[in-house]
């Protein structure tokens, strides 16, 4: 499919409205997806036909000083993950310490489980064996 002759223009003239703050197709985030829709484009005509228009959209965004879109999103992902990973150590260090205790537990009462069993199979002096009284027959 031929890409209309007038693409290139639409898209400059998109980089200029969404750098200048006033979209009319998109919500204005700097992204391509959005430089897309503003320049009423489909996004491969900036990934395949025309990169050097969307490396000149994202170098005037750094120029600016602002941070794109994605890139403040992937950052606030990336904080989350961190936290989520430091929960994740802190509960996994908890777990440890606590598999370690149980572990201890264990083995204390096997080895009462085994004296009881034990003293339960050896005879004591102390049983008197009660014998049925005479029949008087």
């Amino acid at each position: 499919m031929t890409p209309p002759p007038d693409e290139r223009q639409r898209i400059l003239d998109a980089i200029e409205r969404i750098l200048g703050g006033t979209p009319r197709h998109s919500n204005g985030a700097l992204t391509v997806v959005a430089l897309a829709a503003e320049a009423q484009v489909p996004r491969n005509a900036l990934t395949q036909r025309h990169p050097d228009l969307r490396n000149t959209f994202y170098d005037r965004v750094r120029d600016r000083g602002a941070t794109p879109d994605t890139e403040l999103r992937l950052r606030a992902q990336v904080a989350q993950l961190k936290k989520t990973i430091a929960n994740k150590n802190r509960e996994i260090a908890r777990l440890r310490a606590d598999t370690t205790g149980l572990i201890r537990a264990l083995h204390q009462v096997t080895t009462e489980n085994d004296g009881l069993r034990q003293a339960h199979r050896l005879p004591t002096a102390d049983v008197i064996p009660l014998r049925p009284p005479p029949s008087s027959s």
